[in-house]
């Protein structure tokens, strides 16, 4: 990357736009608003008494099914993953994201609704530089049979191995992306969140997917894709896994140099991850304040 790439941006305009919720079924209102330096990406409840707001961040995430969802003691917002893998890829380090409802528009369930939006809003460079987090020595995180590894690298890659098994159309994919913004619009922003019939089918029936459908995600039945106009690459799958890891690894804070290697993983698993890489820095870190005593050295 260049230097250029780690001098903060934000956007010039205000910019709104608006879909229906994938769990609610209801219209979600999102507005993009420019951020001074520092400030980093933050949610702001409209709808809310005293407009809360909530930090993008690792610390302020919380279980919730098929998606990533944000909470303080005042407020929540769901499906953060799609709108902040656009922030990220695009290089926006300050952003003020107004939502008026407990979840993000699911768009056509890509990220293409936030990247066209950001667009038309002129992300800016500005004056303060932010310093990438760069992997220096390897970070594992592994269970079952969901493995996450960084390694160090001179740029921002993702290698994502989706697997499935108990679908012969899915089978196993593979896929490799340098996060570069240009080639984000084109290759990873129009891919869609998918599954299988089968596994959202409980979902539906519990009325936890009341937005859900052919419009806004891939569904598989009976090894045949549901959406008449089909995928959008042979391999959308693995792609669209690559676009939720990018929107989960956002949630660090800063800009990445290392190498992402993925297989099967998800977003609970990418929030321990990345927790994961935070611990490894803060020992880092800790180490470095204390680099005069050998025996402190020898554990770094």
């Amino acid at each position: 990357m260049l230097e250029s790439e780690f001098y903060e941006k934000t956007i010039q305009h205000r910019i709104s736009v608006a879909g229906v919720g994938l769990f609610t079924g209801q219209q979600a209102h999102l507005t993009f608003c420019p951020a001074p330096p520092r400030t980093g990406i933050v949610f702001r409840r409209m709808d809310l008494p005293g407009q809360p707001e909530i930090p993008a961040a690792l610390h302020a995430v919380v279980p919730s099914p098929r998606c990533t969802k944000l909470a303080t003691e005042f407020a929540s917002i769901q499906m953060v993953e799609h709108v902040l893998s656009a922030v990220f890829a695009l290089g926006v380090n300050n952003l003020l994201i107004e939502v008026a409802g407990p979840e993000i528009p699911a768009g056509d369930g890509s990220s293409l609704l936030f990247v066209q939006a950001l667009d038309r809003a002129e992300i800016v460079a500005q004056p303060t530089k932010r310093k990438p987090l760069k992997i220096q020595t390897p970070v594992y995180w592994s269970e079952g049979d969901v493995h996450l590894v960084a390694l160090p690298a001179d740029e921002f890659r993702v290698s994502y191995t989706l697997h499935y098994p108990q679908s012969k159309l899915i089978g196993s994919q593979f896929y490799s992306f340098a996060v570069d913004s240009a080639l984000y619009r084109k290759e990873i922003a129009p891919c869609r969140t998918f599954s299988l019939y089968e596994e959202i089918a409980p979902f539906i029936a519990k009325g936890l997917l009341k937005g859900g459908g052919l419009d806004n995600a891939l569904v598989i039945k009976e090894d045949q894709i549901m959406n008449p106009e089909g995928a959008r690459f042979f391999d959308e799958m693995a792609r669209h896994k690559v676009l939720d890891l990018i929107g989960d690894l956002a949630l660090i804070g800063s800009p990445l140099l290392t190498h992402i290697i993925a297989l099967r993983s998800g977003h609970v698993s990418h929030a321990a991850f990345g927790k994961q890489i935070l611990l490894a820095r803060a020992a880092k870190e800790e180490c470095l304040e204390v680099f005069s005593n050998p025996y402190v050295l020898e554990n770094c």
